[in-house]
């Protein structure tokens, strides 16, 4: 007996997402949600055909028994994704989208399938496949001629149909528990299914006219949104679709910005590098509040910058330090890391982990980066309570006796604690910002020592985290290996972008991290991290790298890069983490961190080909 071949998934670039910023799915460029979960995006998977299309659960929409091919889109200046198929017989559509679910916690949540023949007559199969719990409980289908259930454990799904009175019945069940249809239509036909989290009620009925009103809301909501948008300059589509992104991967009820929506997407295909990340990282919302300001969305920096502020608060006093690196998008800090051992994990990626055991590492720059944020908040016309202020100073005091030491770093290194330069320079970041704050709106502070300290790191820097042999400030100071983090050091003022000593740098960089305008965070072979395998080009640092240009003067190098770059954003301008040799997009999608450094790059970029100062 021979063996059905394993069903590659589907490439992680082939996605676009939705959601209704509490949680979001990812829609393949053929129709299927192969990643969804609920009710939150750190919540358990439904649907998770993107780590194991045998055992993830999938729910699917594409023409029936033809030949087709397929384009998808976005509705401009919206979250609402239509995926396009075209046959001989006619072209047809699938229109996805999430209706915002508002700013209070809830487990209700509605994923909307409209789908359309646009032209000649198209049959369309729907497949409904959950698989409950990371596809770790079974569960029963429950049909009425209104639509189907789906109970495992507590949670349900209820499946609505979209139809006209006199249609036939849609779902039908099979013996797996799943549920199907075939669903005919003609030029100018609108159908649909409306799947819905924790439903207060049965399946019903839904006409058409119910979700074009739904439809209508939601275009509604994100285009009242994109208007907010302050941003006039070049590139203007992929700044606002990266601003739509960083917004879908924003949970509403605290403001939290998750790294990405997706877990244990292969940083190396085969590899082991393979993390969660629906989680909030301190340093990426920090970033993000500050791409957010310069877009003019003062609003979602504010709320943002609130749950920084939170988290500050709830730590003071503890011996580990006032920060964990990362939380829950709720702000907790549960975030033990496990193995499904059950899923083959994306094209065999292997091992698929949840929940991320990095959260507890000391990573010193987190510091830097949340009180730079706040900073620019500041600065920007929102508020500091004093309640803020005094968390802010005891931060800062329990800084001042604790920057000097050994610390995992930016890149959550697992090889051991080192005394990283990143880490130093954002240390010295937290002392600036906070003695500017101090000064500038008259607030108590012991500006001496604060002083005495950031004056401290800068010396220890130059002096230690410059290699002399290397013309180059390195990863950190027992190695003469170059890391890209540093790429921020004039962003963040720690040095003139054009200071001898870091245009040096920018040239070591070039010729060992950079390949075509790509960028690598490091060479692992050269500063061994404790793990396994290589990995891509890191997008972060590819945006942060046109940044450095930038501001090095260097336009026609920067502008070339950048246009680079966006040719390896995939069909509606989404990015993950990291770029592989072949082209491919690999890691976690979409990556938080590669738009809102995007956002940053254009904006720099833009300002200094009109002749104006980078913000």
């Amino acid at each position: 007996m021979t063996q059905t071949p394993l069903r590659p998934e589907t490439a992680i670039a082939e996605h676009g997402i939705i959601g209704d910023l509490q949680t979001a799915a990812l829609v393949t460029t053929d129709g299927s949600v192969d990643w969804f979960c609920a009710p939150r995006f750190d919540s358990p998977s439904v649907f998770g055909a993107l780590l194991d299309d045998e055992r993830g659960g999938h729910f699917r929409i594409r023409p029936a028994d033809v030949a087709y091919t397929s384009k998808q889109m976005y509705l401009p200046d919206t979250a609402v994704l239509v995926t396009r198929f075209f046959t001989e017989e006619g072209l047809g559509q699938v229109v996805d989208f999430m209706p915002p679910a508002g700013p209070t916690a809830t487990d209700n949540h509605r994923l909307v399938r409209i789908v359309e023949c646009v032209r000649g007559r198209m049959t369309f199969d729907i497949d409904v496949a959950p698989r409950f719990d990371y596809g770790r409980h079974a569960h029963r289908l429950e049909m009425t001629e209104q639509g189907a259930v789906f109970r495992a454990n507590g949670h349900t799904l209820t499946l609505h149909v979209v139809r006209e009175p006199d249609d036939e019945r849609l779902v039908e069940g099979v013996g797996d528990g799943d549920g199907r249809a075939r669903l005919p239509l003609v030029a100018g036909q609108t159908r649909g299914v409306v799947l819905e989290t924790a439903a207060d009620g049965p399946p019903r009925e839904i006409r058409p006219a119910e979700v074009r009103a739904l439809f209508a809301e939601t275009v509604g909501f994100w285009r009242s949104w994109v208007a907010g948008s302050s941003y006039t300059g070049r590139w203007r589509e992929d700044v606002q679709r990266s601003a739509i992104t960083l917004k879908l991967m924003t949970y509403a009820p605290t403001g939290g910005i998750v790294a990405a929506p997706t877990a244990a997407l292969p940083e190396q295909i085969g590899g082991e590098r393979n993390w969660d990340y629906r989680y909030t990282w301190v340093r990426d919302a920090s970033f993000s509040v500050h791409a957010l300001l310069k877009l003019g969305m003062t609003g979602e920096a504010a709320q943002l910058g609130s749950w920084l502020g939170d988290r500050i608060r709830e730590r003071i006093g503890s011996d580990s330090g006032p920060l964990n690196i990362m939380y829950r998008i709720d702000g907790s800090s549960d975030l033990k890391e496990e193995v499904l051992d059950h899923w083959r994990g994306y094209r065999g990626s292997t091992p698929v982990h949840i929940g991320n055991g990095a959260a507890e590492q000391l990573q010193l720059d987190i510091y830097g980066e949340a009180l730079d944020s706040i900073f620019a908040g500041v600065r920007a016309g929102l508020p500091l309570p004093q309640q803020g202020w005094g968390a802010i100073s005891r931060v800062l005091d329990w800084l001042a006796e604790n920057w000097d030491q050994p610390e995992e770093g930016i890149w959550e290194t697992r090889g051991g604690r080192q005394d990283f330069t990143y880490g130093r320079v954002m240390c010295w970041v937290a002392f600036d910002r906070g003695i500017r704050l101090a000064r500038e709106h008259g607030l108590p502070a012991p500006l001496e020592r604060w002083t005495a300290e950031r004056d401290r790191i800068h010396r220890q820097v130059m002096e230690r985290g410059f290699h002399a042999s290397r013309q180059a400030f390195v990863q950190h100071y027992d190695t003469d290996v170059l890391d890209s983090a540093l790429l921020r050091m004039p962003t963040v003022g720690m040095i003139d972008a054009r200071d001898p000593l870091w245009l040096s740098t920018l040239e070591a960089m070039d010729g060992e991290l950079v390949t075509d305008s790509l960028v690598y965070r490091y060479d692992p072979d050269a500063s061994p991290d404790g793990l396994r395998g290589s990995e891509g080009t890191f997008s972060l640092c590819t945006f942060a790298y046109v940044d450095s240009l930038t501001r090095a003067g260097r336009l026609d190098e920067a502008r070339t890069a950048f246009e680079k770059m966006l040719t390896y954003g995939n069909h509606v301008g989404l990015y993950s983490e990291e770029i592989a040799l072949t082209g491919e997009q690999i890691g976690n999608f979409p990556q938080a961190f590669t738009h809102l450094s995007l956002i940053d790059a254009a904006i720099t970029l833009d300002a200094a080909l009109d002749g104006r100062p980078p913000r």
